[in-house]
């Protein structure tokens, strides 16, 4: 998991060190309980906060891929407009689906609120969420002229993480269960994967979780 950032003091270092541990924590957690993913670091954003971490994750069945997307932390002792406290995750997911899938309107919805659900279920809390999802058509052209069209959405979103857990708050993530920690990245971490899961069309780990049936097809980079 790469990070980066100009370090403004000790205080500022630790609780970013903190976070990562436990989205490091929380990595393992879901691939144990989830062997279909593999986690890759990536390179994290160097101009949006004074510290970021990133991977990359993707979801593969019978060596296909069927999905991927992105994961990134925050963090900015100062916080930033439009954020509730220090701390703010982006994501990004994409998925190829059957064409009839994708052309259901409630689709955008649907992907939506596997994301809120499994947040609001399996993590502390979250504030000022924003995202967009996105019908995909992909056409290949010159080497990749003879593959056929695939389509798929794509998922962009972020929030704030709430660090102190209320009383009663169930813990872990509604496909990944995860332990609550002080700030409860490793949670949210897990309801993001929880959210790839259903996008890739992985059957729930808990019951009353609806995943779509995603295209067959490889797709290839």
């Amino acid at each position: 998991m790469r990070r980066s950032g100009t370090l403004s003091g000790h205080g500022a270092d630790a609780v970013f060190e903190a976070a990562v541990e436990e989205l490091r924590c929380g990595q393992e957690q879901v691939r144990a309980a989830r062997p279909e993913l593999r986690f890759e670091d990536m390179p994290a954003p160097r101009t949006l906060a004074p510290f970021a971490t990133a991977l990359a994750v993707s979801v593969q069945t019978d060596e296909t891929e069927v999905a991927s997307g992105r994961f990134v932390l925050l963090y900015d002792p100062a916080g930033q407009p439009g954020w509730a406290g220090p701390l703010r995750v982006i994501v990004y997911i994409r998925a190829d689906m059957e064409p009839e899938i994708v052309a259901d309107p409630m689709v955008g919805q649907v992907a939506w609120s596997w994301l809120t659900e499994a947040l609001e279920t399996g993590t502390a809390g979250y504030a000022e969420p924003s995202g967009t999802v996105t019908r995909v058509i992909t056409e290949g052209f010159g080497a990749k002229r003879e593959e056929p069209p695939a389509q798929g959405f794509e998922l962009r979103a972020s929030w704030s993480p709430v660090l102190v857990p209320p009383a009663g708050t169930p813990q872990g993530a509604a496909d990944a269960p995860a332990e609550q920690s002080p700030l409860g990245m490793a949670a949210h971490l897990a309801a993001w994967c929880a959210t790839l899961c259903a996008a890739a069309g992985l059957p729930p780990l808990v019951a009353g979780v609806t995943a779509l049936r995603p295209a067959s097809r490889r797709r290839d980079s």
